[in-house]
């Protein structure tokens, strides 16, 4: 037999000898997932009749901001420490908190905390002196977030680029020519004109201009859905910085929206309804009504 005439190359995984090893950036990990809150037996709730109407009465919010949209607010002044503490346990806290930092010439601050049913949130305005306002608001998002950014852009006059452009500008004046003319041809309900700079030749130098022009306004927005990801206002009107982090706090994907606000800060519809559905279960074991089998019903 004659010999083969062309060699035989070895194939499959890790027959071939490789010059570079391929190094690529960790993505988010974990996802939060819905959890139903540790709850109490039935028993132990007897005379809680405030967080018991606080409930209801929050149930009835989701049903109209369902139909209706909008945001429903639901105050928790005058509420006992016992019934604020059941209600602690029951809303618990969910992936979403904001911020919205006093203005310059100081005030209050309001702090915000999405509840484990998405689109119900607790909302606390404290100055110096403490609490001033406790309430829970249902929606996609809390309104204050939406008026104060607004407050911002209405306030906010762009300071002028520096002439001549530092030597590391690539492309930051035409990308903030972009944005500033996606933001004065907005239209309310408009879908979001997103700017990715991740995928765009842009040095640090051009980042940090496009941040300088924008400015900073001061709503702080954290979700924690995947990974993180955080929101603020510029002072441009409809104008909002996107940045996602990995669970190295490494950055993924940068980018600036302009939109009402990103949807990445929102309860979906779907989600208002599924809080719905869940509280709905809560509320039956929270009063200790019985299903068709004669036994509470823990949420599951």
């Amino acid at each position: 037999m004659k010999a083969f005439p062309i060699p035989v190359v070895p194939f499959g995984p890790g027959s071939q000898v490789e010059d570079e090893t391929l190094n690529y950036m960790s993505m988010p990990q974990g996802m939060d997932t819905y959890r139903a809150p540790p709850l109490p037996e039935p028993e132990e709730l007897a005379g809680h009749a405030g967080a018991h109407a606080v409930l209801r009465e929050t149930l009835r919010a989701l049903e109209l901001v369902g139909r209706q949209g909008g945001t429903r607010c639901v105050t928790l002044a005058g509420l006992a420490a016992e019934d604020l503490a059941l209600l602690n346990q029951v809303m618990g806290e969910g992936e979403v908190s904001a911020r919205v930092l006093p203005g310059a010439e100081g005030g209050r601050e309001v702090q915000v905390q999405e509840s484990v049913f998405a689109g119900v949130w607790r909302v606390t305005v404290v100055d110096e002196g403490g609490l001033v306002r406790d309430h829970l608001e249902v929606g996609a998002v809390p309104q204050v977030l939406r008026d104060a950014a607004a407050a911002d852009s209405a306030l906010f006059i762009a300071p002028a680029l520096p002439d001549p452009l530092p030597a590391e500008v690539m492309n930051a004046p035409q990308l903030i020519g972009e944005i500033e003319d996606a933001s004065r041809r907005r239209v309310p309900g408009a879908e979001a004109h997103v700017v990715n700079l991740t995928l765009l030749p842009v040095s640090p130098m051009d980042i940090a201009l496009i941040d300088h022009r924008l400015g900073t306004g001061r709503v702080l927005i954290l979700s924690r859905g995947y990974g993180n990801c955080r929101i603020t206002n510029t002072g441009l009107r409809h104008g909002w910085r996107v940045v996602y982090y990995n669970s190295q706090d490494a950055v993924i994907l940068n980018t600036v929206e302009l939109t009402d606000m990103p949807q990445a800060a929102c309860a979906a519809p779907d989600d208002l309804q599924d809080s719905h559905e869940r509280l709905q279960d809560v509320l039956r074991w929270v009063e200790g009504l019985e299903d068709a089998a004669g036994t509470p019903r823990r949420p599951s």
